[in-house]
């Protein structure tokens, strides 16, 4: 793996594009929040639903840096770590 440059605060952002979305028009939007689902239902006039299901996990990426010269040096990354 290449040595990056970045700062502490870095952030890794992934964008997913849902192109068969576009140009529909929406009718409503519903936040469903329960202890066994939870979903954001996207509903449109064509009478179709992206429903976007939320999972309460989380992700560990361990790695080990080097800051001695003030600079981020990838000394070793493990596999990421998800909970159940």
């Amino acid at each position: 793996m290449a040595d990056h440059k970045v700062t502490r605060s870095r952030r890794i952002r992934k964008v997913l594009s849902f192109p068969q979305i576009k140009g529909k028009i929406i009718a409503d939007v519903e936040l469903s929040l329960s202890s066994d689902y939870r979903a954001v239902d996207i509903r449109f006039q064509d009478k179709t639903a992206l429903t976007l299901s939320i999972e309460p996990c989380f992700r560990i990426a361990p790695v080990l840096a080097d800051w001695k010269t003030g600079d981020y040096r990838l000394l070793k990354q493990w596999k990421p770590i998800l909970s159940d």
